[in-house]
């Protein structure tokens, strides 16, 4: 319930602070006092946009703040609240709206700032605010499932239809994304075949190219090399000596061991032997390998052509695929393999998602079928409860019939709902058609208190849902709305004496005026002025006895009543 509102700077209020009471509240006021302004204060602290246009005489910040008491326990206000990084403070619920001179605004709930979404989202748990235009609800296809829909407690089945139309439009839409991907893959299919198979043909291994420049380059100068190493070869061994022809390992044998012979007599002659000995074995060594590359080394015209050839097919690669290593061709080949892998798969994904959304399709029906027939099965018991309604606020032959008709698939169900009524009981057709003004008022009146019994709406305000309407009915209409007080918090502004001497507090809203300063306030009245303001509305602005009479005949009949 909302317990507190203060309003300061906005349009012609210049300063308010009140609270309210639970029950039945009741604001009155003459036409243009402010009333509306009052009631767009409370749309911008529920997220209504905000403008410059909205400050008041002052160059101050508008500002709106509103305390509101809600159930403790509600599970879904704690997730909003989480879901924000709001403070959750047990219940209390405060808002505030600041909007600045030049329109824009910031928006507060128990002190932490929060974005305008919050309150928006917030709105629905706190006020629902009937206008007087409301009544175009009547003609929205939209409103009249849904209130169908809470009447029978659809909550659980409409959760279990949506998810399976989710999840039935998901797979339509893979698949639908799959057939055109595999339109496109089978225009490519075959060019990117033939890429890889020009790829795979080729045999190409990692490192291949450094290797096979390394050997163009040894062929390429085979002779020259062979040449080389033949002499260093034939230097090592084949050196002059007194005896002949002898190689540089004999010729440092021979010299470690003349060192060896007086070693006894010069130290340093053992040392100088052991490094000659290793330097002996190191020559070898070296031999052995001149050895070994000089008969590897082959001085051949075919395997250079064959290498040569080999070169310049990597290049070309590289050329097509505009590469610079055989890295980069293996990882192109690994990406044609994948999409030709994957076109191939695409058979297999696509009967995988007929599977699916045959199934999703059936189950889907099922859901449908079930919502359909709680639809129909509520709808009979929630037309009654709405004819008698209507009935009551004195249409004693009204008619009201709530037709569920099957329809195409949509994310509501696969149902059309349709409101008919009639007057006289007779011919009834679509309500938006054909109810007059009071009817509509009526009609709207019956929802809403038919809502309140299951839509756990803390407080909801009626914007002269009595128009078009006078007398014994203005008191049966007042006799709704003063029914729902008894369960929740329930506003009511209006022209209409009747409904006015229904509540359980009244406020009158008013308009003064000071040189050229205009300001309006809201104030409680006390029980004798509240005799005053209902007898005002009776008579208009000169009082007569009989008003008053009459004033305190309303209010008598009232509280007998409750």
């Amino acid at each position: 319930m909302l317990k507190r509102l203060s309003v300061r700077n906005y349009v012609l209020i210049d300063s308010l602070e009140t609270e309210f009471p639970e029950g039945l509240v009741i604001i009155t006021g003459q036409t243009g006092a402010g009333k509306s302004i009052l009631l767009g204060a409370l749309s911008l602290l529920l997220g209504a946009k905000a403008d410059a246009s909205m400050i008041g005489e002052s160059s101050d910040n508008c500002v709106v703040e509103g305390e509101f008491v809600v159930d403790s326990g509600n599970a879904a206000l704690k997730s909003l609240f989480e879901e924000y990084d709001a403070d959750w403070d047990d219940g209390h619920v405060t808002i505030r709206r600041v909007v600045n001179p030049t329109g824009r605004s910031r928006s507060f709930v128990n002190d932490s700032p929060v974005p305008l979404g919050m309150l928006s989202a917030l709105s629905s748990s706190l006020i629902d605010i009937h206008s007087q235009h409301q009544t175009l609800l009547l003609s929205d296809k939209h409103f009249q499932m849904s209130l169908l829909d809470h009447f029978a407690g659809n909550e659980a089945l409409l959760d279990t239809y949506r998810r399976h139309y989710r999840q039935y439009g998901a797979l339509v839409r893979e698949l639908s994304e799959l057939d055109r991907t595999m339109d496109r893959a089978r225009a490519e299919y075959e060019y990117n075949k033939s890429m890889r198979d020009k790829l795979e043909s080729a045999r190409l291994k990692a490192g291949e190219l450094e290797m096979l420049e390394a050997e163009q380059k040894q062929l390429a100068n085979a002779e020259e090399i062979k040449e080389n190493l033949c002499a260093a070869e034939n230097f090592l061994n084949s050196v002059p000596g007194p005896d002949g022809e002898l190689s540089v390992s004999v010729l440092m044998r021979d010299a470690a061991r003349c060192l060896d012979r007086i070693s006894a007599y010069v130290p340093a002659a053992a040392a100088l032997s052991e490094r000659i000995e290793s330097s002996r074995l190191e020559v070898e060594d070296i031999v052995s390998e001149l050895s070994g590359i000089n008969s590897g080394t082959e001085v051949s015209e075919t395997r250079l052509a064959e290498v040569e050839d080999r070169l310049s097919l990597i290049y070309s690669l590289f050329r097509t695929f505009s590469c610079t290593t055989v890295e980069e061709l293996l990882a192109k080949k690994e990406s044609f393999d994948a999409f030709l892998s994957a076109v191939e798969d695409s058979d297999g994904r696509h009967s995988e998602l007929e599977r699916l959304i045959s199934e999703e399709n059936d189950a889907l029906d099922h859901a449908a079928a079930a919502l359909s027939e709680a639809r129909s099965a509520a709808a009979g018991k929630l037309s009654e409860a709405i004819r008698d309604s209507i009935r009551f606020m004195e249409l004693p032959d009204a008619a009201f019939l709530i037709r569920v008709s099957p329809s195409d698939r949509s994310p509501e169900g696969a149902d059309s709902v349709t409101c008919m009524f009639s007057s006289t009981g007779k011919n009834l057709v679509d309500v938006a058609k054909c109810a007059s003004g009071g009817e509509m008022s009526r009609i709207m009146l019956a929802l809403k208190a038919i809502m309140a019994g299951y839509a756990n709406m803390p407080t909801m305000i009626f914007d002269e849902i009595d128009t078009g309407v006078s007398g014994s009915v203005a008191d049966r209409m007042g006799s709704v709305i003063c029914a729902m007080g008894d369960n929740m918090q329930v506003f009511a502004i209006t022209h209409l004496p009747q409904v006015a001497a229904k509540g359980s507090a009244h406020y009158v809203v008013t308009k003064t005026s000071s040189g050229d300063r205009t300001v309006s306030e809201i104030r409680r009245l006390s029980d004798s002025e509240r005799v005053m303001e209902i007898a005002r509305m009776l008579s208009g602005a000169e009082l007569t006895d009989a008003a008053v009479a009459n004033a305190k005949s309303l209010l008598s009949n009232s509280r007998v009543r409750k």
